[in-house]
């Protein structure tokens, strides 16, 4: 099932995924064939025009939108930037209240507190034991003042889906605009915004076997929106610059390839999911999986061991070939607690001692009795480093 290096095994699908071969080929058909700028009235430049629009309408179709409702962005984060920038400036006159969470990605996090600084007021909200976000938290956050409620779909950490058809419906209750983070979920998870209340979503390319540097944001045709980037006209005046045609029509084929097998993919690696969390509640003692038990991501894994550093764990794995990412984040050569499980209200040493294994198209049944072997092993060697350590502190203490 590709993309794989014969010695590796690759478990990191939700920082990112391989280019699908397809969507390669396509890329390089339309570098070699559609070269034009779809800006250009010449027939070279109407034929990058025609394939430009075409994508653009085979997306919107994907989420059940109108082809005038997409714009193409670089990625996840501008597509996050851009709706919670643009939306906040458009409606400031009405108010200048703001409703999150504390387990949003940065690309969110980080704009709401930049928001603040122009003036911007933003409530953080709270999250249960599972990471989710409550609707009666959200209603109880309305003031007079909110103008926008931004939740994501589905948690990149630990893969909690959220009740954005609930939240959202709370938002329009109170004619609030609502906009969903669904970057680990576009493509992946039936979410059609003609039936669920969503004014705006964001998606990215990578995480579904497409190119990096480009992405979507949905914006229902009747918001106001303010320009983020100035200059053309391209993407009906509201994001300047060339249009990325070969990434465009990359995604557009990844997004294809992805809803002709959703269904079956969901169901492997649900089963595959399941499969390796048993495996590992039976084989390392002090093993807990974080977030919901059943509404989650299919294929992602976040899971603790007592005793454990997720770093040194991760450094480990990969020196057996095997790639998954940390549940912290590293900064400037210092590990910092996961802010997703703080906001859980687990302890320091909790939001260190987890990894995340995203599984994805390249993973198959025998990779499972692998992994389950090499985490107990690894779990084991960084438990005893950490007890010789500790022991030798005690001799010094002591001697």
């Amino acid at each position: 099932m590709g993309n794989r290096k014969s010695n590796t095994i690759y478990c990191d699908h939700s920082a990112t995924t391989p280019v699908d071969q397809q969507v390669i080929e396509e890329m390089q058909r339309v570098m070699n064939e559609v070269w034009g700028n779809a800006s250009s009235v010449h027939q070279i430049g109407r034929s990058a025009k025609v394939e430009l629009e075409m994508a653009r309408e085979q997306i919107a179709g994907a989420l059940n939108a109108a082809r005038n409702e997409i714009f193409f962005t670089s990625g996840g984060t501008e597509s996050d930037n851009f709706a919670l920038c643009g939306l906040a400036e458009a409606f400031r006159e009405q108010g200048n209240h703001i409703i999150t969470s504390k387990v949003e990605h940065q690309a969110v996090l980080n704009t709401c507190k930049a928001l603040e600084k122009k003036g911007f007021t933003v409530t953080y909200l709270d999250v249960d034991e599972y990471g989710m976000i409550a609707p009666g938290d959200v209603e109880a956050s309305i003031t007079d003042e909110t103008i926008l409620i931004t939740i994501m779909h589905a948690n990149n950490e630990i893969g909690t889906i959220n009740p954005i058809d609930e939240i959202g419906a709370v938002a329009h209750e109170h004619d609030i605009l609502f906009h969903t983070d669904a970057v680990q979920t576009f493509g992946k998870l039936p979410l059609e915004v003609n039936e669920s209340p969503v004014d705006a979503l964001s998606g990215s390319g990578h995480k579904i076997y497409g190119p990096k540097g480009v992405g979507i944001l949905y914006a229902n045709k009747n918001l106001d929106i303010a320009p983020q980037m100035t200059g053309g006209a391209q993407e009906r005046n509201l994001r300047a610059g060339t249009e990325n045609l070969p990434a465009i029509l990359g995604l557009a084929k990844a997004v294809e390839i992805v809803l002709e097998n959703r269904e079956s993919e969901f169901e492997r690696l649900r089963k595959l999911q399941q499969q390796l969390e048993a495996g590992l509640a039976k084989q390392i003692p002090g093993a807990t999986v974080h977030g919901h038990p059943e509404k989650r991501i299919p294929g992602l894994t976040h899971i603790g061991f007592d005793g454990v550093d997720g770093e040194s764990l991760v450094m480990n794995l990969d020196m057996r070939g095997i790639a998954v990412s940390s549940g912290s984040a590293c900064s400037s050569g210092s590990v910092n607690p996961s802010h997703v499980l703080v906001a859980m209200g687990y302890e320091k040493d909790r939001t260190k001692s987890a990894i995340r294994i995203s599984l994805g198209r390249s993973n198959t049944a025998e990779d499972i009795p692998i992994l389950i072997e090499a985490i107990k092993e690894e779990v084991g060697r960084v438990r005893s480093a950490a007890e010789n350590r500790n022991q030798t502190k005690n001799e010094v203490v002591h001697g």
